[in-house]
């Protein structure tokens, strides 16, 4: 298969994850907004719809492969403070601190992911 349809098809993974992460903190901000608050977050209804946006913006410029620079800057934004924070695994406890361990690292391989984008040079190929 063509390298370059091969890295299309990651994109619309990858990017599709993203905005569909989008799309749930948007959805259940009630929700979201209640967990950061247990988390001590200040302003935890902000931060919610803020961290959705960076999602939002950044999976959308994996998708479409435009301002590519700035999108992964945005989800760097995003996923170092929200693993550190809202997955601090090492202050809990039981299933919480397993589940918590699972998406520390869940994030961090997207970090990885995500920041590896950057040596691909820009403009990205694209199929249309």
């Amino acid at each position: 298969m063509n390298t370059e349809v091969i890295f299309f098809i990651g994109r619309i993974l990858l990017g599709g994850f993203l905005l569909y992460s989008a799309y749930s903190h948007f959805s259940n901000i009630k929700d979201l907004t209640a967990y950061t608050e247990m988390k001590k977050v200040p302003m935890p209804k902000v931060a919610v719809i803020v961290s959705g946006l960076l999602l939002l913006f950044g999976g959308y410029t994996i998708i479409t492969g435009t301002r590519v620079v700035v999108g992964i800057a945005a989800l760097t934004l995003f996923f170092i403070p929200v693993t550190f924070t809202m997955h601090a695994f090492w202050k809990e406890e039981g299933q919480v601190r397993s589940m918590d361990q699972v998406q520390f690292m869940k994030n961090l391989a997207l970090l990885g992911a995500i920041l590896m984008l950057l040596a691909i040079p820009v403009p990205w190929p694209t199929l249309f």
